[in-house]
């Protein structure tokens, strides 16, 4: 009999549980400024995402500082800060081990506007049927009325 290989399509739901409340307790801990450091005082992050190794003992944390601004100071500062943040989770979250905490930059804020602007293209107006130049559902919304 041939052997089944049966391919994972994404994270499995405990991993994505788990993401969620480190994702919690992270936004919690940085909220509350709990952490002594200036870069991470003065700037708002946001933590879109959180993913699992599927042994639960890697999280990656993808961020973004609001309005896009000091991304590498933020990011230096949250490797700098790793082991206070990883007490912290493990303080918040009831796991057996404490994952370890790698934090990335979020592109996916970048990737939407990539789509966006594609979207708003001359060519992509001309494909869907619109005459003249391609207009925002906001600008369309305002003419209709």
């Amino acid at each position: 009999m041939a052997k089944r290989f049966e391919q994972t399509t994404g994270p499995s739901q405990r991993q994505q549980r788990v993401a969620e409340l480190i994702r919690h307790a992270l936004a919690e801990v940085l909220s509350r400024g709990d952490l002594q450091d200036d870069v991470l005082t003065r700037n708002v992050i946001t933590i879109p995402e959180v993913r699992m190794s599927p042994d639960l003992k890697l999280a990656t944390a993808y961020i973004m500082p609001l309005g896009g601004k000091d991304e590498d100071a933020v990011l230096k500062a949250l490797e700098k800060n790793k082991k206070h943040l990883r007490q912290e989770v493990a303080r918040r979250v009831n796991l057996k081990f404490a994952p370890d905490l790698r934090f990335r930059r979020d592109e996916s804020f970048d990737e939407a506007a990539r789509i966006d602007a594609l979207l708003r293209t001359e060519r992509v107006a001309r494909d869907t049927g619109r005459a003249g130049p391609a207009v925002s559902d906001d600008e369309n919304d305002e003419q209709g009325s």
